[in-house]
């Protein structure tokens, strides 16, 4: 079973991508911020991480930049969600090493195959 990581401080989102992600036989973690997430990713490596950038304490510029230095984490697929939306914050986002960006709102549907696809279930 693939592993997820979800990163995101918006109670809804969360729930609701771990919901279409365990029906998609997906085994999901939840983090509620970036210090969260690199604990449950030492705990358990996972095949992909959706994080989000605006979130209290560590932001996702600042998780992403501590899971690229970690050689253990080095497979995990990274997606950027996030209400940043300018064509720089897309930028800075890829430029530090996400696969794939993706702006709120945001289509389930089209998160799942991008997810799928990145990780070739």
């Amino acid at each position: 079973m693939k592993k997820l990581l979800i990163v995101d401080d918006e109670p809804n989102i969360v729930m609701s991508l771990e919901y279409a992600f365990q029906k998609q036989n997906y085994n999901v973690f939840i983090a509620r911020d970036g210090s969260e997430a690199l604990k449950i990713m030492e705990q358990e490596i996972p095949d992909l991480v959706i994080l989000d950038i605006m979130m209290p304490q560590v932001d996702g510029y600042e998780t992403i930049a501590r899971i690229k230095d970690n050689p253990a984490f080095a497979k995990a697929k990274i997606i950027f969600l996030s209400a940043k939306n300018k064509a720089a914050d897309i930028e800075k986002g890829l430029s530090l090493g996400a696969d794939l960006y993706f702006t709120k709102p945001f289509s389930v549907k089209k998160l799942i195959t991008a997810v799928n696809d990145l990780i070739r279930i």
